[in-house]
């Protein structure tokens, strides 16, 4: 069982930076892919980011390319999210998740993650 809990979120101006940290307390973490997750009021949750259990592959939804990195400590069990260049359209509850299995391809669909942390809250003000 693996229990994520999110850090980092709050409100920052367009074009800033905020890191968000996700934590994990289970003995799974360093094995699983990580994923990044946003649900905005009335929309769907969305897929971010992912890296995989070494970190040697990551992916991003064309909307955040360039401007967020998706990172991983796994001696620390901590997985990251940094994000600048942060536009009023960023706003939504990023929520971090893990995928216990080898299928990359599986990376960005939300319904096959195994364990979802309780989301922190990014709001970015125009």
């Amino acid at each position: 069982q693996e229990q994520l809990v999110e850090s980092g979120g709050g409100l920052v101006q367009a074009g800033g930076s905020l890191r968000l940290s996700c934590t994990a307390s289970g003995r799974t973490f360093s094995s699983s892919i990580m994923g990044w997750f946003r649900q905005a009021p009335g929309k769907d949750r969305e897929f971010v980011a992912a890296i995989s259990w070494k970190g040697t592959n990551s992916d991003y939804v064309d909307a955040v390319k360039g401007r967020f990195t998706i990172s991983r400590d796994n001696a620390k069990n901590t997985v990251y999210l940094q994000m600048s260049s942060l536009k009023p359209e960023d706003t939504a509850v990023y929520y971090c998740a893990a995928l216990q299995t080898t299928g990359w391809s599986l990376r960005s669909n939300r319904n096959v993650y195994d364990y979802w942390g309780q989301g922190t809250q990014v709001t970015v003000s125009s």
